[in-house]
């Protein structure tokens, strides 16, 4: 074994001193990062022995979903770790409609940062694994303060993203465009170690994630798709094997390390897919790329994709290039209904943006 014992600041830090023009602010932001997937993580440990943190908040969020306590908590965490750093002009949340402004005093930093304070939260009282996602874009306006245009860019922008889980292990997985690393915590002494250094997607990919639950509300390309996943469609290759958690982190985190595709497609009725793309589908995207994999929308790369909109939504399969590329083959081939209308509805809110 070696015995080189690699902290998550370490490795950050080692990682800023190739690239001279560093001002050090973005490997602050990280390690302020994971200082908070620590605090989280301590409580969701103790949420079924402490009955403060654990179930329903008795509130909602912007889009009518019902609050956990370990949401409120992981998002208020978050906030307060950077609030004060003067490392970010602004911030946005899931749970909140608009931009979290920072003090004016303190609200000069260079980056802004985006995310999902706690990605599956409907699942913390069955003690399944949730995370925090998370995404940071650097400024681009000229005013002191962080407006929305610089939350609203394409996710192709990105100068870093990652997530931390929370399960049988917390792990803290981030990229900065050059590498996908993996950081498991240590409980005995408090800190992130390096246990996953430069993660490629593995091939040939395993299986495929997605909720069949909702295939009757799929179009036919993607239900053609499904089944072509399971060996029944097409050339008659074997199956690859169904596994969905229904908590997209935690799926999302399975198929990196073991290869697969996880897929939210869009239905009928909802034909702008559920995927926050700022919020969630962005940082994964970017996650998947530089891992070797590849996200989109059903059409093209999500990371092309101009948001236009704080909680936009959108359709997203992600993992393998080649299970990703499939998809995208099965909706030209069938679905060039929805494919036009939902690439004119793009065009349009990026020109309206």
């Amino acid at each position: 074994m070696s015995s080189k014992i690699v902290t998550i600041e370490r490795h950050i830090f080692e990682k800023q001193k190739r690239f001279p023009q560093a001002t050090g602010e973005l490997t602050a932001l990280l390690y302020d990062l994971a200082l908070a997937g620590k605090m989280i993580a301590a409580e969701t440990r103790r949420a079924g022995l402490n009955s403060s943190i654990q179930g329903a908040a008795g509130t909602t969020n912007i889009y009518g979903e019902d609050q956990q306590k370990l949401d409120v908590y992981a998002d208020s965490m978050i906030f307060k770790l950077n609030d004060h750093t003067n490392r970010l002009c602004a911030m946005a949340s899931e749970e909140h409609e608009d931009i979290l402004q920072i003090p004016a005093h303190y609200g000069k930093g260079n980056y802004v940062l985006l995310f999902d304070p706690l990605d599956g939260s409907s699942n913390i009282d069955v003690n399944v694994s949730v995370g925090t996602i998370f995404a940071i874009h650097r400024k681009i306006t000229k005013g002191e303060t962080g407006t929305l245009a610089d939350v609203l860019q394409p996710g192709k922008r990105l100068v870093a993203a990652g997530y931390m889980i929370y399960g049988s292990s917390t792990m803290m997985i981030y990229t900065t465009g050059d590498g996908v690393h993996g950081f498991t915590l240590d409980p005995s002494v408090g800190e992130f170690l390096l246990s996953h250094d430069d993660i490629r997607i593995p091939e040939p990919p395993k299986f495929y994630s997605c909720n069949q639950g909702y295939e009757k509300q799929w179009t036919y390309g993607v239900r053609r798709y499904t089944k072509w996943l399971q060996g029944i469609d097409g050339e008659g290759h074997a199956p690859y094997s169904a596994r969905y958690i229904g908590s997209m982190i935690a799926d999302f985190h399975r198929n990196l390390l073991q290869g697969g595709v996880y897929y939210y497609p869009h239905e009928m009725s909802k034909p702008q897919g559920k995927i926050r793309l700022l919020m969630e589908a962005q940082a994964l995207a970017f996650i998947a790329q530089n891992a070797g994999g590849y996200g989109s929308d059903g059409i093209g790369n999500i990371l092309d994709v101009q948001p236009h909109k704080l909680h936009q939504r959108t359709p997203l399969f992600i993992g393998n290039r080649s299970l990703v590329e499939r998809a995208e083959h099965f909706i030209r081939q069938h679905d060039q209904a929805w494919v036009d209308e939902y690439r004119a509805y793009r065009e349009q809110a990026a020109v309206e943006a």
